[in-house]
């Protein structure tokens, strides 16, 4: 059975989904392959303690104060995306970098990667803003590839004082 609880966030709803003691998804309502990950017939709403710890980071986090420890996390997916968001974890808070970086960390690591499939995996990740998908920026420091959109996308970079000189949204994307 999967826990399930609403969070109000500057940038919207967000739900958050935990299992066995750990966070198994963050979505923002209405963002692409929105809760993909989550039956939703095996849910209930309860406040479980990863849930209740993803909560109080979030609250850090939006409120700009030192972030707590991050809760358990569980996120579902291939051995591939698992390599992929465990790097997007080592991306330091008001940084970016690109899905091109990316493929080179994970092929110098011996993990056979293009950007595109780094693309990919940043995309379907399930644990959105705790698991940093949106610090991942392309080569040419377009603000494309967020499932929350790029103008959320946007506000978080914002949020978190990154440069944003050289970064701009396109006018034509995937995830605008």
């Amino acid at each position: 059975m999967t826990d399930l609880i609403q969070y109000a966030s500057p940038v919207g709803t967000i739900y958050l989904a935990a299992e066995d003691g750990a966070l198994t998804g963050l979505w923002i309502k209405g963002q692409k392959y929105f809760a993909a990950t989550l039956d939703q017939r095996q849910t209930q709403q309860r406040e479980s303690a990863p849930l209740l710890a993803a909560k109080q980071w979030l609250d850090a986090y939006f409120q700009k104060e030192p972030l707590p420890p991050l809760p358990p996390l569980a996120p579902k997916g291939s051995a591939f995306r698992q390599e992929v968001w465990k790097l997007l974890l080592e991306i330091p808070y008001g940084k970016t970098t690109t899905y091109g970086a990316l493929a080179q960390t994970l092929r110098s690591r011996g993990i056979s990667a293009a950007a595109q499939a780094v693309g990919g995996a940043v995309g379907h990740n399930p644990i959105s803003i705790i698991i940093p998908c949106h610090r991942v920026v392309g080569a040419d420091g377009s603000l494309t590839g967020y499932a929350g959109g790029v103008q959320i996308k946007r506000r978080l970079l914002e949020l978190e004082e990154c440069d944003m000189e050289g970064l701009y949204i396109p006018k034509r994307g995937t995830a605008l």
